[in-house]
């Protein structure tokens, strides 16, 4: 049998291993095992009898990768062989005795799960990685490795639209290094931030563990971060227990998080904020949190010190930021610079917006200086509800505007240093029945999902506008959603109240681009999110709705964006390379 292993190691690119003389090939296990796993090398510390070797393999971790020794039995050992190089990992290991598993009934649900497939879905995998900050595989090893018996990826796809909404990798011992003990492990599971399916996490680990349970293995494992609350509530729920085993890993930029301090302050700040600090952070910037609940902080970098909230900085001038705070000067100021954008109205004057809604049959009420959606209603065709719309809004501010409604997809591009570095579609938030929740709580879990997934920022209101787009629908709230049916419940897109992010940057077209870095220059703003509405991104049809003079850098990874805001700040932190110092 343990020749069997070995023919596999081999082909699979494992590190040879040789019997231990004498020793039952029940028991035997190769030495010094080493992993590829397409982000990184995973040593099973079992097989490595030299703590050195160990810490020697570790320290020629590759560029770019997290390699992880795991089942440390004396990680104090291991570390003090090169104590300035590697540290403890501060996770904690669980464990699931498949022997005692059981399996969830079969229901009905808007996804399936599945093996990896095609090169597309390795480049899915690496978006789903990305948008989650963490590190991406190496296509061409995974792809290539695809058939491997020790690695399996598991997929989760929308059913309708054939997205990839979740991965998990199992690694399986047995193949991959004779494990006598015939266990297994479930690593870097993500699922996407903006999924409107419940429980994509859950159903991912359960494939993997009934994958396992199917192959006759003993247990499955998981490692977690410590504070992880969300993750380990999902594991202990499906009966993981914690285990004494430990985790070294190697000091380098990914891992920086884990064993460095924050400067004082810097856990209280939110994601808009924290991106930017821990990308100062990396280059050596000093950061000084001067109040975390607003998000203001200075970066100091030799004799130059700058104070920014989150994406707005000392850099934008007093009047650039009132222009983008005045939904009517954002408007004159474009149009005269030749960019196309709706037409617009006081709200005050009645027969003015009345002879609006006429022309364009649909129209839109904004606050003249809201921010994160609040206030807004859209699509609105008739004169009452234009006229409760307004009311509504003046709960957001006196100067209220009503505006030409434009169909589209809402397209956020980010422009810094007058150049385009992210481009992002937004969706309004949809919900989808399961045959037994009301809308109402099909909300209120989509709600919490989208919390968690977002740090707090992203909820959806159970406000009028809310009841006002479901019953525009043929719903109301308290109606049970049949299973599969989707029902949109804000019209608008903005990720405070609920609605969800999806890169598009590549698929730009020029003509968006362009009008972009125009509108910037128009605004004279060094850092600005343009909302467009436009038919499709690569196309050069659009108007631009508003100018958000503190866009929210967190919500375009992969894209740079934090790099970019930092280079702006201090272009000589950044090498001539592109690598940052």
């Amino acid at each position: 049998m343990i020749r069997k292993h070995l023919a596999r190691a081999l082909r699979a690119g494992h590190q040879p291993f040789h019997l231990p003389p004498g020793l039952p090939e029940a028991e035997a296990m190769p030495e010094n095992v080493v992993i590829e796993c397409g982000w990184g090398r995973l040593l099973p510390a079992q097989t490595w009898r030299d703590p050195a070797e160990l810490a020697h393999a570790l320290l020629h971790e590759r560029a770019g990768q997290r390699d992880i020794a795991f089942y440390v039995e004396k990680p104090q050992v291991l570390v003090g062989s090169a104590p300035q190089q590697l540290f403890l990992d501060p996770s904690d290991a669980f464990r699931l005795q498949l022997a005692g598993y059981r399996a969830r009934p079969a229901s009905r649900r808007g996804y399936t799960v599945r093996r990896l497939r095609t090169r597309a879905d390795v480049a899915a995998i690496n978006a789903l990685y990305r948008a989650r900050r963490m590190v991406p595989v190496d296509p061409l090893h995974v792809w290539r490795e695809r058939a491997s018996r020790a690695i399996t990826y598991a997929l989760a796809e929308d059913r309708a639209t054939g997205e990839v909404l979740g991965v998990a990798m199992g690694l399986d011992h047995v193949e991959a290094y004779a494990d006598p003990q015939h266990g297994s492990s479930l690593w870097a599971l993500a699922v996407a931030p903006q999924a409107a399916h419940p429980g994509i996490g859950e159903t991912l680990v359960r494939y993997l563990a009934e994958h396992y349970e199917a192959r006759g293995r003993a247990w499955m494992d998981v490692s977690v971060l410590h504070d992880n609350e969300q993750a380990i509530a999902l594991y202990e729920k499906l009966g993981f227990q914690r285990i004494p085993a430990f985790a070294v890993k190697r000091r380098n930029a990914i891992n920086e998080a884990l064993f460095t301090d924050h400067p004082e302050g810097v856990d209280g700040l939110n994601p808009y904020a924290r991106l930017i600090v821990d990308e100062a952070t990396r280059r050596g910037i000093h950061t000084e949190v001067l109040d975390a609940e607003n998000g203001y902080f200075r970066l100091t970098l030799g004799g130059r010190s700058i104070v920014c909230r989150e994406s707005l900085s000392e850099l934008t001038s007093a009047i650039a930021m009132s222009r983008c705070q005045d939904k009517r000067v954002t408007l004159k100021l474009l149009r005269a610079a030749g960019l196309a954008v709706p037409e617009q109205v006081n709200a005050d004057d009645g027969q003015a917006w009345a002879a609006l809604l006429d022309r364009h049959r649909a129209v839109v009420v904004k606050p003249v200086e809201g921010e994160q959606g609040k206030g807004i209603s859209v699509n609105l065709g008739s004169a009452d509800e234009v006229r409760a719309a307004i009311e509504r809004a003046r709960h957001y501010g006196d100067r209220v505007v009503v505006e030409q409604f434009c169909a589209g997809q809402d397209l956020r591009i980010v422009v810094i240093d007058f150049q385009v570095v992210a481009a992002a579609v937004r969706r309004p938030p949809v919900v989808v029945g399961d045959g037994g929740s009301s809308v109402r709580e099909l909300i209120e879990k989509q709600s919490r999902r989208r919390a968690a997934a977002t740090g707090g920022e992203s909820r959806i209101p159970l406000d009028a506008e809310t009841e006002r787009c479901v019953h525009k629908q043929g719903w109301a709230l308290d109606d049970v959603l049949p299973a599969d049916v989707c029902v949109r419940v804000r019209n608008t897109a903005n990720l405070h109240t609920g609605g969800t992010i999806h890169d598009v940057t590549a698929e730009l077209h020029p003509a968006l681009r362009d009008a972009a870095e125009r509108a910037a220059r128009a605004l004279d703003i060094p850092v600005t999110g343009l909302d467009f509405l436009v038919p499709t991104v690569d196309g050069p049809n659009y108007v631009i709705i508003e100018a958000n003079e503190r866009p929210g850098l967190a919500n375009h990874e992969p894209q740079p964006t934090a790099e970019r805001f930092v280079d702006l700040l201090f272009p000589r932190s950044r090498v001539p390379n592109g690598e940052h110092a």
